[in-house]
């Protein structure tokens, strides 16, 4: 046995053995309690960054720990491997997407099983390859079918140089990212999934979701966005024919106050507006340039053009302007707002700038309304009544939408209705690396799907893209076809589908990988999963619509549960120093912690900091998550080939509990690595002796009886933590363990045995966290079997009972002393030893004691 610890070499024989050996490959097991823990596979991107790192040991402490708890553990691994970057790095380097991505796979597998996660690798999945793919289409094909997949006309961020779609985090200051071209509102034909048809049922179902996070739950069911309100009707007549522009309110309590409506610069009436006006037509134009994100909406300055005409008030018959605003999306709803300038802030803004009338129409007491300036009660819907409103005043918020929808109704212009914030997911991309969606599009039939027997629609992978719109769309061996149903020349679709739709499914294809069908028998042994983990990020879109694809799924019967994961954990970020200086342009330029020199106060705070490569002062960041953009990440590879991957591994986990950020520290990973080379110290000094197999007493000794309670307690302590996922806690009950160990008197014969089990529990004890040192120490010192077999320790309820407990002594409530007691004895018998102790007479001098005052199990005051 090497008696100095090297964790290259040990990591690498473990990692050989059990890839030898097939350990973490399972089958369904009917005899054992399944756990399907799964961490949300990551983009290949090339190399891991903390992140991963962090995020795969989380779920690999987890799922080892559940094994030795005797279940039947999943824990796959894949490659979310579709999307805009594997592209835009074609284009750099001159090489097809393909290629770029299945070496970058390589790569990062290999990096994973350096870091010894105990993954199936049977099970590995590349969402781009045509044997997964092939059954999402066959989805699609079905869903379209039955009407939950449609086509339609959407508003979208279009790029007329690049001549694709952009996504709104890809459109800056109103231009494309990449091409810088002014981007447009462009029409286009998309297809949708029809997510809103399940809106009320995702809802719900949050409320099943206990073991999710509250912050989880409340940001989807803000994104779904459930409104009770009431849809009101403004008519109007045009070209001499009647009819109503539509708006949905949750504030029909202040329908007296609207003094106009606004409508999208998409929306009909703004078109027939612009015919003859052309600076409508340009401001029409302007507003098409803009973003579709609501969020650039909320921000940007509110800009309109009246389209002079004008909607009756439903209620007092009033003419009201139509106004075209730059903050009204014709994707919304109808795409129009009725306008209440003096209770919502950002049509009093608007009014303010145009000078349209601002009409007060809710009142709180002892508060005043002034036009001038806007005040947050003025949208208080709680504590106001009506005024200014005929009939409706005097009342509250409910009660006058109560009337106001009863009179709507009455006049056949208006009822209340249950709106949705969540619109039907579009998943049409002018992408090369995608899915190919799987229609055909044919002059005398129509949008047709592509039969079963000609799935998959293989997306060619020698296309190098120029970024100049999807290379599908130029290149007729994949577009030209004919069509199934009149066998006419036809043309495929050349849209791609949101990757998104990738990352639904894909832990129900994890129970089935090589299933010659989209999911077989095995999902219902293995689904839903048990443990979920993965980063806040994806909170809402990527949940959200994996609960979506799993309740389609189930209306299918390829699935038999209604939701995808019963517990999640959302870990936090890692962060690190970061240090920049300013350029001349007034840029920062960014310098990673490995090009600083930082100097540090006698605490050992950083102070300042300069460059090593000039000895000039760089300005301190603060601390901040480990981003390329501020160039202060560490490379996981530079760690593991320094420290080992268990050094790694024992810092993350010791850091900080999972949920929590973790802050990067140099000197941590190298107090985690002394750790382990103070472990295994101790293991070679002592190996003969641990090995030395001695017969348990018959009895604990009451030598050792003390420090056997407190390895006990540890055991119960960490058996909690492992629950709760508090593994920072089981570090550092780890080490109190191998502290207890170090005490140990090793002349007293006795004591060999309570070497060996302490060792043993230890052992057992860090395995699911430093998994590679713990099983190379277990074969060491000749413990039974594979440690990977072992079962988590159980803490002995009879080594943990006391016969003696310490008391605290006070006297006239200070602490002079402690008694030591048994543990079962009564106040009689406390009262006694603490008449008789010196303390007490040293402290009393004579005096009489008056009261002697017992808290159980914790102190005794005595009272003169």
């Amino acid at each position: 046995m090497n008696v100095v610890y090297n964790p290259q070499s040990i990591e690498k024989k473990a990692q050989e053995s059990w890839e030898h050996e097939n350990l973490y490959q399972v089958t369904e097991d009917l005899s054992k309690e399944k756990f399907y823990c799964l961490s949300m596979f990551p983009y290949p991107s090339g190399k891991l960054h903390m992140g991963h790192v962090r995020n795969y040991t989380i779920g690999d402490v987890i799922a080892r720990y559940q094994r030795m708890l005797g279940k039947n553990v999943l824990q796959p691994m894949g490659w979310d491997a579709f999307g805009l970057p594997a592209e835009n790095a074609a284009m750099q380097n001159n090489i097809a997407p393909a290629a770029w991505t299945y070496s970058n796979i390589a790569s990062m597998k290999q990096q994973l099983k350096q870091l010894g996660f105990a993954i199936d690798w049977s099970r590995e999945i590349a969402t781009c390859q045509p044997s997964y793919y092939r059954w999402e289409q066959w989805l699609f094909t079905k869903l379209f079918e039955r009407g939950l997949i449609y086509r339609k006309t959407g508003t979208v961020n279009w790029d007329p140089i690049d001549q694709t779609v952009l996504a709104n985090e890809q459109v800056i200051d109103g231009k494309g990212w990449r091409s810088g071209a002014v981007i447009e509102k462009r029409e286009i034909p998309m297809y949708y999934f029809r997510i809103t048809q399940y809106a009320e049922e995702l809802l719900n179902d949050i409320d099943t979701l206990d073991h999710w996070p509250e912050q989880v739950k409340t940001m989807q069911r803000n994104w779904i966005g459930k409104s009770e309100g009431v849809t009101i009707h403004f008519p109007y007549t045009l070209d001499d024919q009647q009819a109503v522009l539509k708006v949905f309110t949750t504030r029909a309590d202040t329908l007296m106050g609207v003094t106009y409506v606004a409508v999208a610069a998409e929306h009909p009436l703004a078109s027939h507006a612009a015919q003859n006006n052309s600076e409508l037509d340009a401001f029409i134009e302007e507003c098409k340039r803009g973003s579709v994100a609501e969020a650039d909406l909320a921000v940007q300055e509110k800009k309109g053009q009246f389209t002079g005409l004008y909607v009756q008030h439903p209620i007092s018959g009033e003419n009201i302007p139509v106004w075209v605003a730059n903050y009204v999306l014709m994707s919304y709803g109808e795409g129009a707002v009725m306008a209440v300038p003096a209770h919502d802030e950002r049509d009093f803004a608007f009014a303010k700038t145009y000078q349209l009338p601002i009409k007060q129409v809710i009142s709180i007491e002892n508060e005043t309304f002034s036009a001038d300036s806007w005040s947050e009660w003025y949208a208080d819907k709680h504590r106001g009544v009506c005024i200014n409103s005929e009939s409706l005043n005097s009342l509250n918020h409910h009660q006058a939408i109560e009337k106001i929808a009863a009179l709507l109704e009455e006049k056949k212009l208006g009822e209340k209705q249950t709106t949705f914030r969540l619109r039907d997911w579009g998943i049409s991309r002018q992408r090369y690396w995608g899915c190919p969606i799987p229609i055909i599009h044919c002059n005398q039939c129509g949008d047709v799907t592509v039969p079963e027997e000609q799935l998959p629609v293989v997306l060619p992978e020698d296309v190098i893209p120029d970024g100049a719109g999807s290379p599908l769309a130029k290149l007729p061996s994949f577009y030209e076809t004919t069509c199934p149903k009149c066998h006419q020349p036809a043309k495929r679709e050349t849209d791609t589908m949101d990757t998104f739709v990738e990352s639904s499914w894909y832990f129900a294809r994890y129970a089935c990988p090589d299933a010659s069908q989209m999911i077989d028998k095995r999902a219902d042994y293995w689904l839903a999963v048990d443990q979920y983990i993965g980063g806040i990020e994806h909170a809402i879109l990527h949940l959200l619509y994996s609960r979506f694809f799993t309740k389609m799924m189930r209306d299918l019967n390829l699935v038999h549960v209604s939701e995808p994961f019963q517990k999640l954990l959302t870990q936090g970020m890692v962060t690190a120093p970061t240090f920049y200086r300013e350029t001349p342009e007034g840029r920062k330029q960014w310098f990673n912690k490995t090009e600083v020199d930082i100097s540090l106060d006698p605490k050992g705070r950083p102070i300042s900091a300069s460059l090593i490569a000039d000895g000039n002062t760089v300005a301190m960041g603060g601390i901040e998550k480990m981003s390329k953009s501020k160039n202060n990440g560490v490379d996981p590879q530079t760690l593991i080939d320094t420290y080992g991957a268990d050094t790694a591994r024992l810092f993350i986990m010791f850091a900080s509990p999972p949920e929590q950020s973790l802050e990067w520290s140099d000197s941590g990973v190298q107090g985690s690595h002394r750790f382990l080379k103070r472990l295994w110290s101790f293991a070679t000094q002592h190996a003969a002796l641990i090995r030395t197999q001695k017969e348990k007493p018959n009895a604990i000794p009451s030598s050792i009886k003390s420090w056997w309670r407190e390895v006990q307690q540890v055991i119960q302590q960490t058996e909690k933590d492992y629950q709760r996922h508090q593994f920072n806690t089981v570090v550092s009950g780890g080490m109190k363990i191998l502290n207890l160990l170090e005490s140990l008197d090793l002349s007293i014969e006795n004591n060999i045995y309570y070497l060996r089990e302490g060792t043993n529990i230890l052992l057992r004890i860090l395995y699911p966290i430093v998994p590679h040192i713990t099983y190379t120490l277990w074969e060491e010192l000749n413990f039974k079997d594979s440690i990977v077999t072992q079962k988590s320790p159980q803490a002995d309820p009879h080594a943990l009972i006391q016969d003696e407990i310490d008391l605290v002594l006070q006297i006239l409530g200070k602490t002079r002393d402690k008694i030591t007691v048994p543990a079962q004895a009564d106040s009689t018998y406390i009262e006694s030893v603490v008449r008789d102790h010196a303390t007490v007479a040293k402290f009393t001098e004579g005096r009489p004691i008056k009261r002697i005052v017992i808290v159980p199990g914790r102190l005794v005051n005595v009272v003169i």
